[in-house]
């Protein structure tokens, strides 16, 4: 069964990098998942689906799977460019401000 090394993404509802430095490696589903015809639920027989792994460092991960006998794929990470403001948030209400604060 092949498994996903990546670094997750950023929420979209965050403008920090909370959650974005670890390395999960899960399993790539081998089955589509069905429908439980009397409730509606939706489900599948692979359990290994519900396998997510944490890792500090992609060698961390990759030396994991291979220690196990797991085939892997690593996924970069696309770095985003840091948006650093001289003052920063502070700036926004200093005293000595030159223009007007507006929205």
């Amino acid at each position: 069964m092949l498994a996903r090394i990546y670094q997750p993404a950023r929420n979209a509802m965050q403008s920090g990098q909370a959650k974005t430095k670890t390395w999960i490696l899960e399993y790539v589903p081998e089955a589509a998942k069905s429908l439980d015809p009397l409730m509606g639920w939706t489900g599948s027989s692979d359990m290994r689906g519900q396998v997510k792994m944490q890792f500090e460092s992609l060698e961390a991960a990759v030396d994991f799977a291979k220690s196990h006998g797991i085939a892997y794929r690593v996924q970069q990470p696309h770095k985003r460019k840091p948006l650093v403001r001289a003052g920063g948030y502070g700036e926004n209400f200093a005293s000595n401000r030159k223009t007007v604060w507006t929205h």
